[in-house]
């Protein structure tokens, strides 16, 4: 079966849609350290796909990632994926 690649707003899309049910949800509620909550979020959930992804071979997920195995065991140990 031939996969398309999803055009690239794709991501961007889905990104958006969750924020705003999050901003949707947080009624009278302030919002703070947005900025850091969406990284540590994002960067969790990547770093937990890839690895499931190649099996936890940490070689080939710095190499999707564009990491250093180094810069990876780190962030794995971060966010205890190791």
């Amino acid at each position: 079966m031939n996969k398309s690649k999803p055009s690239k707003p794709f991501l961007r899309e889905h990104i958006t849609s969750a924020l705003q049910d999050y901003f949707s949800k947080l009624e009278d509620e302030p919002a703070r350290n947005i900025y850091s909550l969406v990284l540590n979020e994002v960067e969790s959930a990547l770093l937990a796909i890839v690895m499931k992804e190649v099996k936890g071979n940490q070689s080939r997920a710095a190499e999707w990632l564009g990491l250093n195995r180094g810069t990876l065991r780190k962030l794995l140990v971060k966010y205890d994926l190791s």
